[in-house]
């Protein structure tokens, strides 16, 4: 959570920074703010100027229209708040006592309290809740205190200093009125990347930021620490030993991480599901054996066929995804597969024989939970495999394995793209490991080839989506949703139920269908409607039994069923239509018609469906 960018230049910093905001506003927009070291025409020193403003980033720009900042080397920030409200003092970024030194931070000080009471005995005076201004005091303390004549290593040192007293997780950088021209940045568990331009340098906590100056990139590492000028840079680690580094290549373009002609990236990034389910399975589907290949898991066919237990680690969306994923692996390859929340695995003390295999799944592949589950897992002595969209990720570089899903930037909050790719690729673990053990060469070939045809199937939903938004709108009124499903479509009822709470902020739950009976039936009314997710499968006739149970209350119906059931138009008060495909693909297609219900109903009702209230798209603190 929390966007960074820094720059240092021949440019003038303010627009950058500004356009380098804007693309990371996803991941925080309580408030904005930014430092920029302005020139000296005496030649004599630098001053920092800082312009913050809590709200949105246009209260920022219009900020710096009225009062501008001029130089070639900045910092900014977009924050998500965690430590004190959003107001114009907590925004980032933060001075320390002398006022000379700047920096903004993502991720949490820990024990900031106890540091704050010690520098506030030393006469420090703080004027944010932040625990990011008590590490910028301590910064600016050990530079102050520091013997360096060299005041470029000076700023290193103090840094490396500074980060030794806290606990907890960091991604920062800082500069400093007496080094003009320079930057220093590190991390531990927040992400940091380098940009490498020609005479000029970036630092953001995304690549999105910067991908329009370079497409040359440095994924930090935890406890690296870099200074950059605009002619060079070195990155060493928080200890002071040189560390190992790799220039990657960015693997999408500026124009990928726009909305282009969308009015939302979320309703983008729906129609995008075509092309990133294609993204997902192109060149992994081996016609002559009736399988997939899935080379990143680094694993012997040997290996694979070892493997007696599969755990699946994610939060929210990924964990839904993976609760499809379980259905598919115990389907066809009779895996004993679970589900566990990555934020309860880090800390439950789960048994896991030798023979268990952890996959993780992310889609930045940097969430906090996430990545402390992967950690558990490899510390336990399991190997640990991911599935994530970003490129040089944390958990793409630590994880012993795994695969991407090549889905594209995903800007939107609410996740919608990943879900499917996720969905897809567990569909090709499982094949994989199915035709290892009991699936047939013709059930093999038969998953292929409904794979192949996902794309346009989910282009044929899409085209309903104006009947979708019709349907949103005679709901309007109401305060709260149940979504039902049933085996495969239980976790789509809970994915559908969390985009709906998302970004329209109504009352949604999720629930496997048998259950409304056993306690859940009470919530039916004429004001709630009910989401049947119900395509004809080996449950239909149990969810039509289970629909007239709440029509017998008086309660409105949507149902998501197969083409030709045309005798729900009869029962439901609105029908949604996907094309018939095989049961253990249905998630793919029935999440579609929720994902666009939840997106016209929001808009319907004036939200922001992407930036919803209180939430970032990227989790990076506990």
């Amino acid at each position: 959570m929390c966007g960074i960018i820094g720059y240092v230049g021949k440019a003038e910093a303010t627009p950058i920074l500004l356009e380098g905001l804007r693309r990371l506003e996803y991941r925080g927009y309580d408030s904005s703010g930014v430092a920029i070291l302005s020139d000296s025409a005496s030649g004599e020193g630098s001053d920092i100027q800082t312009r913050k403003r809590s709200g949105r980033l246009d209260n920022l720009r219009t900020l710096l229209t009225e009062n501008p900042a001029a130089g070639h080397c900045g910092i900014s920030h977009t924050r998500w708040a965690t430590h004190g409200e959003a107001t114009d003092e907590n925004a980032h970024p933060h001075l320390d006592q002398s006022g000379k030194l700047a920096m903004v931070h993502n991720g949490v000080i820990e024990n900031y309290q106890v540091l704050k009471d010690h520098l506030e005995e030393e006469g420090h005076i703080f004027h944010s809740q932040t625990d990011s201004e008590v590490l910028a005091h301590l910064v600016g303390n050990a530079y102050e205190a520091s013997t360096e004549k060299d005041q470029r290593r000076r700023l290193v040192e103090a840094v490396r200093e500074a980060l030794h007293l806290v606990s907890g997780t960091y991604g920062i950088v800082a500069m400093h009125e007496d080094s003009p021209g320079f930057l220093v940045g590190a991390r531990f568990g927040s992400p940091l990347v380098v940009g490498l331009g020609k005479g000029e340098k970036f630092l953001a906590s995304d690549v999105g930021a910067i991908v329009s100056h370079t497409t040359d990139a440095i994924y930090l590492r935890d406890r690296d620490l870099v200074w950059l000028t605009e002619d060079d840079f070195a990155i060493e680690n928080v200890d002071g030993d040189a560390a190992e580094y790799e220039v990657s290549t960015v693997d999408f373009t500026p124009e990928q991480a726009e909305k282009g002609d969308y009015p939302h990236y979320m309703l983008k990034e729906i129609f995008e599901q075509p092309t990133s389910i294609q993204n997902a399975f192109r060149g992994r589907l081996v016609d002559d054996q009736a399988s997939a290949i899935l080379g990143g898991l680094g694993l012997t066919p040997r290996e694979l066929r070892d493997v007696d237990r599969i755990v699946l680690c994610g939060c929210g969306t990924a964990s839904h995804a993976a609760m499809v994923g379980e259905y598919l692996i115990e389907h066809l390859a009779r895996i004993p597969t679970e589900v566990e929340i990555a934020s309860e695995f880090r800390y439950r003390n789960p048994p896991l024989d030798k023979n268990t295999l952890v996959f993780v799944l992310s889609q930045s592949g940097e969430t906090i939970d996430t990545l402390a589950a992967m950690r558990e897992g490899q510390r336990k002595g399991h190997r640990v495999l991911g599935i994530v969209n970003s490129v040089g990720s944390t958990i793409a570089r630590e994880s012993d394995g795994g695969s991407y899903l090549y889905s594209g930037p995903e800007i939107g909050v609410a996740a919608t793209k990943s879900f499917t790719s996720q969905v897809t690729l567990l569909t090709l673990l499982a094949i994989l490991l199915g035709r290892m053990r009991h699936l047939s060469v013709d059930a093999g070939q038969q998953m292929l080839k409904e794979l192949r045809d996902l794309p346009a199937k989910v282009g044929k939903i899409l085209s309903q989506s104006e009947h979708i938004r019709q349907i949103a709108l005679k709901y309007l009124d109401a305060k709260g949703m149940l979504f039902l499903g049933r085996q495969f479509n239980y976790p789509t009822a809970l994915e559908g139920a969390l985009k709906m709470k998302e970004i329209s902020y109504i009352f949604a739950s999720g629930h496997a269908a048998a259950e409304l009976k056993h306690g859940i039936i009470a919530l039916v009314s004429e004001e709630t409607p009910s989401v049947f997710i119900m395509p004809k499968d080996s449950v239909y006739e149990k969810n039509v039994s289970t629909l007239e149970e709440v029509k017998a209350r008086k309660g409105p119906v949507i149902a998501v069923t197969t083409e030709g059931s045309t005798e729900l138009e009869r029962i439901a008060d609105d029908v949604i239509y996907i094309p018939p495909v095989s049961e253990m693909l249905s998630p793919i297609l029935s999440v579609i018609p929720l994902q666009l219900l939840s997106y016209h109903f929001s808009v319907a009702l004036g939200c922001d469906v992407d930036k919803p209230r209180n939430l970032a798209k990227s989790v990076t603190v506990e």
